[in-house]
């Protein structure tokens, strides 16, 4: 399954109906958690997905707005909170402390699914149930079987179309080449070749002007229509910032897809990570599991290998002999007193990184005799 997705350029009419309809879905998606959660509470009964789609009939003769949205999208929304339930009591299961599913309040539902029908995408543009024909920016041919749309807003307005596809695979020349990535902050990636990839700060970067624009918007009254003026250069910096950490996790993972047969990353925790109020800036800005993701899916889609491995004790075991070498982090050199073997600290961990994986997969990895001594 692949997702495309398109700018989609609405009429000021359009764009009223497209919100409107997000308000729709917001009711629906309220309402459907409101019940479920009354019926729980008084009579100790849980509602299914089945009886939910049940009382949609009764709510649409109730409720004649609800009949200009199309009956697969709101479908769609009563889906959304059986998901959130299930992954609720999966959590609950599992020992976790989950949040109750939330009711969403006023601009807090940016997106609407039809399912099977109600779309179809013509010369003229992406007809859709209920709104009309919207114009859309086709930088690039909907490859595959289309299976649903989606119709997302972003924070500043914007409207994307989303075709998710079912497609079929593009396998690269079999490429027997396998390389183990250590992440870090200093740099943001090593490479077992010894590459090493700079990071490029990109919150940090535009740390300044961020700061900026926020004193501006403390300054002005809350609501007020210079006030949302503000509001709006912030979530634009904020939209510059993760489009140019996208792009670049999108650039570099098809690098090393093309180049690379085998891919073995370390198995980040983030969410523990985050603890560290020293780093915890830079470790977000990093996004280090945003470019393993798009990593792996362009490694599926091209027939390539990606493995994730404990990076417990890489750092410190010597990638010659296994020598645990014990080291500070502002000793950025590793050496051994055993096999003499001396190299970047990153490099060593990116080794041993890719020998886990290697070990993994069933495939012997041996350090090359030629780095004795170096």
């Amino acid at each position: 399954m692949k997702t495309f997705k398109y700018r989609l350029r609405p009429s000021k009419n359009q764009r009223t109906q497209l919100i409107h309809t997000l308000e729709v879905c917001r009711w629906v998606y309220n309402k459907t958690l409101a019940t479920r959660k009354i019926a729980w509470e008084q009579e100790g009964k849980p509602l299914s997905l089945y009886d939910t789609n049940k009382l949609l009939t009764v709510w649409k003769r109730n409720h004649p707005e609800l009949k200009g949205t199309h009956s697969q999208v709101l479908q769609n929304v009563q889906e959304r909170v059986d998901l959130a339930f299930r992954a609720f009591f999966r959590r609950l299961q599992a020992g976790e402390k989950p949040g109750y599913p939330r009711f969403r309040g006023y601009g807090r539902y940016d997106s609407f699914t039809f399912k099977q029908s109600g779309f179809e995408l013509g010369d003229n543009g992406l007809r859709l149930s209920k709104i009309g024909t919207v114009k859309i920016l086709l930088h690039r041919p909907v490859a595959g079987r289309i299976k649903t749309l989606t119709i997302q807003r972003d924070v500043i307005g914007n409207w994307y179309a989303c075709f998710v596809c079912e497609v079929e695979p593009e396998p690269l020349l079999v490429n027997d080449l396998a390389v183990g990535v250590d992440m870090g902050i200093e740099s943001y990636a090593t490479l077992s070749t010894g590459e090493k990839v700079p990071n490029p700060r990109f919150f940090r970067s535009n740390e300044k002007d961020l700061a900026k624009a926020q004193r501006k918007l403390s300054k002005a009254g809350q609501g007020t229509l210079e006030w949302m003026l503000r509001r709006r250069v912030v979530q634009h910096i904020h939209q510059r910032i993760a489009n140019r950490r996208k792009d670049f996790a999108h650039q570099l993972s098809r690098e090393w897809v093309d180049s690379f047969g085998k891919i073995v990353f370390e198995k980040l925790a983030e969410k523990n990570m985050l603890r560290n109020h020293y780093l915890a800036k830079s470790i977000s800005d990093a996004a280090w599991n945003q470019l393993i993701a798009y990593t792996t899916y362009k490694a599926e889609n091209a027939g390539r290998v990606v493995v994730t491995v404990d990076p417990r004790n890489t750092s410190r075991q010597c990638s010659c002999c296994g020598t645990m070498v014990e080291k500070s982090l502002s000793v950025r050199v590793h050496t051994c007193p055993i096999c003499g073997l001396s190299m970047d600290r990153d490099q060593n961990a990116a080794i041993n990184i890719l020998g886990l994986g290697l070990q993994s997969l069933g495939i012997a990895h041996e350090a090359p005799a030629s780095r004795h001594g170096e």
